[in-house]
């Protein structure tokens, strides 16, 4: 059987992160959503995307295909449950769609022809940004009993201060000296290659991805995923870094997430709770205004390749679009646009051709290659958000 995960309606709720990927392509827990589905399947997918993601993103479609929402989460039993869909039959919870069956000479799709099946059981869904980091909890927990079931972790080296032993997983190749490692609050999992410098104090959960670092002394609680080659130093709280994202240093950073290739200066600062408790808002960019998101708690939203100098502060709920670049002292606006240049005393338009000389010069760090296709997604993304930009 051939498995296509669709962005579905919840894709614009995801923005900056859907400017530059499927919402398949979001890593929240220790996976990413399409790691999670495959892993359960058993087999790739491909991906039913905006046009100017699908050279990147592509569909593959076979005479017989089970389309999939990819903003939930699989579990067990709804696996089992698209794994035995048939012809004109579509899963739902509720008014959602999570998977239907369909021919490749089939063009226009109406569920009044197909038959229901209702999904009763708790999942996970992704519909707004602020899910991600909100959700991790549970997201963490069920990856770590997906990945380590049936498998042994490398030895905990006995220089560790650890507290629940059977609930820390570490992969080959990682490094875990002189840290505290307190895992009754959650599990926390060290991925290959990953480093846990001397001085790290971890509470669980954690998920510490594949090549990513932790910094001397770095502090992390709270439901937190440093996605891989990425670096995490001072104080982190219920934070996801989707991958190779730094917070190498000092300063707070809480309740928020980080897209791919960002950089917060040294002694970069979130606040991630109103100095009246009340409820935060985030910018919506369907209704181009704050959106009431339910939450004490939240932080920061940042897009791909975006960036902050030493120092900044970020005012509860910022959102930073994509390939933005943020110095100087004061609050920044709590909606900073895509491809922004500036800070509290203004922004101006980040154009591409800097934009692009500084995201080669990270890749090359990285020893990876800027390419076309990602050239013409964020010059999509550059026009995309044009309408936010004053200049």
């Amino acid at each position: 059987m051939n498995y296509i995960l669709f962005d579905g309606p919840s894709r614009n709720n995801l923005l900056p992160f859907t400017y530059t990927r499927p919402v398949a392509d979001i890593r929240i827990g220790i996976l990413t959503i399409r790691e999670k589905w495959e892993t359960f399947l058993k087999t790739t997918t491909t991906t039913v995307t905006e046009e100017y993601l699908s050279d990147k993103y592509p569909m593959v479609e076979m005479d017989e295909n089970i389309m999939i929402n990819a903003a939930f989460l699989p579990s067990l039993e709804l696996v089992e449950m698209v794994n035995g869909l048939k012809e004109n039959q579509a899963i739902f919870k509720g008014e959602d769609v999570i998977a239907f069956f369909t021919e490749e000479s089939k063009d226009d799709i109406d569920f009044k022809q197909y038959e229901v099946l209702e999904f009763r059981e708790e999942l996970i869904k992704i519909e707004n940004t602020w899910d991600i980091f909100s959700k991790n909890n549970e997201a963490i927990q069920e990856d770590f009993n997906l990945i380590t079931k049936d498998r042994t972790s490398q030895p905990i080296p006995s220089s560790n201060n650890i507290i629940g032993a059977e609930q820390i997983f570490i992969e080959e190749g990682a490094i875990v000296e002189f840290a505290t490692l307190n895992a009754n609050t959650g599990p926390i999992y060290i991925g290959k290659d990953a480093l846990v410098m001397e001085g790290t104090l971890i509470r669980g959960p954690l998920a510490l991805c594949n090549n990513a670092v932790t910094k001397l002394g770095t502090k992390i609680y709270g439901a937190t995923t440093i996605g891989p080659y990425s670096k995490v130093g001072g104080e982190v709280k219920n934070v996801v870094l989707f991958g190779n994202s730094n917070k190498g240093h000092e300063g707070y950073l809480g309740d928020s997430v980080l897209g791919e290739w960002c950089n917060l200066g040294a002694d970069t600062n979130t606040s991630n709770l109103k100095n009246n408790y009340a409820e935060v808002r985030l910018w919506n960019y369907n209704t181009q205004g704050f959106a009431r998101t339910g939450l004490q708690f939240c932080g920061l939203m940042m897009g791909d390749h975006s960036k902050c100098g030493i120092n900044t502060m970020f005012n509860t709920g910022t959102v930073v679009g994509v390939s933005a670049n943020i110095f100087g002292s004061g609050f920044p606006r709590n909606f900073v646009p895509s491809f922004s240049w500036g800070g509290h005393s203004g922004l101006t338009t980040y154009q591409t051709k800097k934009a692009f000389e500084t995201i080669e010069k990270v890749f090359s760090r990285q020893n990876m290659v800027f390419d076309q296709k990602d050239r013409d997604i964020l010059e999509r993304v550059f026009e995309l958000s044009k309408t936010y930009r004053r200049s």
